[in-house]
Parts: structure tokens; C-alpha cells; sequence
């Protein structure tokens, strides 16, 4: 497991620690976390019925009016999925189907953002599925 010093790391690995808690609640089976090539890293690999889901989180640290309204007044995580970075995740993706000898299995990329509220120990998550890679 890494070990994360800086604050942004630390709100990362919670925010991916919340999505994959929200995942199961969901029936989701966590397959694998921090899938790791030198070209890119997916976060999250989950499987539910026969499909396998690739998933990245971004989390933001915002305030709990953001969280009750949600909405986020600048700075929306889901912006920073570049499509240099979307094509770096379909290279991983490929990359694990490929080693796991998975060609014709049905397979499908997320995007979960979790806000997340510190000080009030809250957080939300919103779903974006099916993003294309």
C-alpha cells in the first residue's frame, strides 16, 4: 500500500476509501485498487454480475453548505479528466484485459467524484458512467 504524506493525498486515498465503501453498498465486488503500469493507474477495478468496471476517483475537500446544495463553486474534479488522461487510462485498461486474458469480457469505465467534508465528517458521491475512453 503507498503511503501518502501530502494533505491532497490524504483526501485522495479517504475519497477512494468512500468510493469503494459506496460501491459495495451498491454490490459491487472490489477486484483489485491502485492498478499500476508506468503509462497510467486506475483506481479502482470492480465487478457486478458479469461486467467489470474500471473506475477513477477524484475527491475534493469542500464545505458543508457545498455538500447539503451540491454544488462546488469552482474547481469541479470530473474538469481534470484530460483527453491525454483519458487515453493513458484506456492504454491500463487494455493493458490489464489483455494480462488477465480478458478479450471479449463486457467492460465499462467510471468516474466517481467524492466530495468530501472534513469537519463534518460527511461526504457525497456522484456517479459518472459509461465515460468513453
Amino acid at each position: 500500500m503507498k503511503n501518502f504524506t501530502s494533505n491532497s493525498q490524504k483526501i485522495g486515498q479517504l475519497g477512494e476509501e468512500i468510493a469503494c465503501t459506496f460501491l459495495v453498498k451498491h454490490g459491487f465486488s472490489i477486484l483489485e485498487r491502485n492498478y499500476t503500469k508506468k503509462w497510467g493507474e486506475i483506481d479502482i477495478i470492480a465487478e457486478k454480475g458479469d461486467k467489470r468496471y474500471f473506475i477513477e476517483v477524484k475527491s475534493k475537500s469542500v464545505s458543508s453548505l457545498d455538500i447539503v446544495s451540491g454544488e462546488t463553486v469552482t474547481n469541479r474534479p470530473e474538469e481534470n479528466m484530460h483527453p491525454w488522461k483519458l487515453k493513458r487510462l484506456r492504454r491500463v485498461v487494455e493493458t490489464y484485459l489483455i494480462s488477465k486474458r480478458m478479450g471479449h469480457i463486457e467492460w465499462q469505465f467510471d468516474l466517481l467524484v467524492v466530495y468530501l467534508d472534513i469537519e463534518h465528517r460527511k461526504a457525497r458521491v456522484k456517479v459518472m458512467e459509461n465515460i468513453i475512453l
